[in-house]
């Protein structure tokens, strides 16, 4: 056995037991879950409660594990933040709005999606808020796993949705609502890609692509704060602090403009200040998006713990209303041990599987920047506004996974569009020396937007008085056609995630339909 033989049996060893300690830590706490409950008082149905609170906790740890990575993904991949440290204030602020922000009540039925009117009973319904829990949950392991990304929300839309259907028939499910949540598996992808690559083709023009950057930043990036401190406030207000106080779209918008006038205030001068000492490069104009970047991963980490804690703690509590008050109602109150359970159960999920997808997200499907990795949080912002005030359908994750190719698709279109610009110059630099070829294309880099237009009009007119035919000739032609389109985007990572997203909500509800009757043969007589 040679040596690397040993080191690959090292490494294999090394993983097997991070795997091992891993998995402990997530039984131990279900474990903690089940004492916690043991010891409580005792009622009809507490095994019942057991039972769902051990699917609740497993839930919640999925949730942890998959879709917190949106929120910090981009963050560490532009090395923004260390992994570790998006771990720790992912897991802070996601516990902060799961305990703070998360609400005490909840709907029983997820989304309206069908109809508690034609649940017969009270234990019907438990068997069903079981199944879909567990589904959701099964289908959230299964997809982090493959690296895939996926809406918590979709998972436990399509667990309840096939439990109801096994339960009362295919008339229990309100079709219309699961046709809007179907058109947000476009509509999300879509928005965020497209608001991602504006964003990005703006700083692009009025920072990048001007000849001194970081004169062009210091005018151009305290906008940009102040634009996020609007977009992040009207978000938090909207949707991070709804549960505790409902404020209407123009009450939030401008609340949050005044927060945005100040913090513009606050930041020009120390953004003037802080690229004084700069080299006028890319490199120093993404360090000023940095602590911007770290303020949009917690934003956003507490408004997910806000609203998507309650995929994981919503049926749970669901089912400890039914337990108690031995009905089905349409709201219900969530305990103060649920909370704690869902809070806990995302930060240590995200800590204990979190990296895999957040590594995913962050730099496995295209290279990332603290540029581009703003335009992502901006996106994630800006379209949750947009599309509830046009009250389209929305996931987030689908939102923030979206934002990522849409930059990526863009540095893609950008690439290529200047090498074949290169080559067009080139094509009529065809007769001239090596020498004076480099010299244009050197001045055509270091020119801005509105010099490069006019270089470029210069050559063609240049070209056309030498050719009476065409700005280009047959062969100048032919080699554009030879530039080579390189892919910044990993079209494996493509066609898995978005294959993971057409299957969420069918495979979570065949998975909530053959739960739900396991669970029914088991507990009838």
């Amino acid at each position: 056995m040679d040596l690397n033989d040993l080191n690959q049996i090292n490494k294999a060893s090394s993983s097997a037991r991070k795997d091992l300690i891993r998995l402990s830590l997530g039984l131990a706490f279900i474990l903690l879950v089940v004492l916690y409950l043991i010891n409580k008082e005792h009622v009809e149905g507490h095994l019942m409660l057991v039972i769902a609170a051990v699917f609740g906790s497993y839930m919640a740890l999925n949730i942890g594990a998959n879709d917190v990575a949106n929120n910090v993904g981009p963050a560490v991949g532009s090395k923004a933040l260390t992994m570790t440290g998006a771990i720790a204030i992912a897991a802070i602020f996601e516990a902060s709005g799961t305990l703070i922000a998360g609400g005490d009540v909840v709907t029983t039925i997820k989304d309206g999606i069908i109809n508690p009117q034609l649940i017969r009973d009270s234990d019907t319904f438990i068997w069903l808020m079981m199944a879909a829990l567990l589904a959701a949950a099964i289908w959230l392991n299964i997809a982090t796993s493959l690296n895939a990304p996926v809406s918590t929300t979709h998972s436990i839309v399509g667990g309840v949705l096939g439990a109801g259907i096994a339960a009362g028939g295919f008339e229990i499910a309100n079709w219309p609502i699961m046709g809007k949540i179907a058109a947000s598996w476009v509509i999300s992808p879509v928005l965020g890609g497209l608001f991602s690559a504006v964003f990005l083709y703006v700083i692009k023009r009025k920072i990048t692509y001007q000849p001194n950057m970081l004169i062009a930043a210091q005018k151009v990036v305290p906008i940009l704060i102040a634009l996020m401190t609007w977009a992040f406030s009207t978000y938090l207000i909207m949707k991070g602090l709804k549960q505790i106080i409902k404020v209407d779209f123009p009450i939030a918008v401008s609340i949050s403009l005044i927060f945005a006038i100040v913090i513009f205030l606050i930041v020009k001068p120390r953004i003037v200040k802080a690229s004084a000492n700069l080299e006028p490069s890319k490199a120093s104009v993404n360090n000023l998006f940095t602590y911007p970047l770290i303020f949009s991963a917690a934003l956003l980490s507490f408004a997910h713990g806000a609203n998507d804690v309650a995929n994981a703690v919503g049926p749970l509590a669901a089912i400890n209303d039914a337990i108690f008050q031995h009905g089905v109602s349409d709201k219900a109150s969530i305990p103060l041990w649920i909370m704690i359970l869902g809070a806990a159960g995302l930060a240590m999920g995200l800590a204990l599987y979190g990296p895999k997808l957040i590594r995913t997200v962050g730099s496995e499907i295209t290279e990332l920047d603290k540029m581009r990795a703003f335009c992502i949080a901006m996106s994630a912002a800006i379209t949750v506004i947009f599309a509830s005030q046009m009250g389209l359908p929305i996931s987030s994750t689908h939102t923030a996974v979206g934002a990522v190719f849409g930059v990526g698709f863009l540095r893609e279109y950008l690439k290529h569009s200047n090498a074949k610009r290169m080559e067009e110059i080139r094509a009529h630099h065809e007769h001239n020396d090596p020498e004076k070829i480099a010299e244009f294309l050197n001045a055509f880099k270091k020119a801005s937007i509105a010099k490069k237009g006019k270089m470029l009009k210069e050559l063609k007119r240049q070209a056309k008085l030498h050719t009476d035919t065409s700005l280009l000739t047959k062969k100048e032609r032919k080699s554009l056609k030879k530039v080579y389109r390189q892919e910044l985007v990993k079209r494996s990572h493509l066609y898995k995630i978005a294959a993971a997203w057409l299957v969420t909500v069918p495979l979570s509800g065949i998975l909530g339909g053959l739960l739900f009757f396991t669970i029914r043969g088991i507990m009838l007589p």
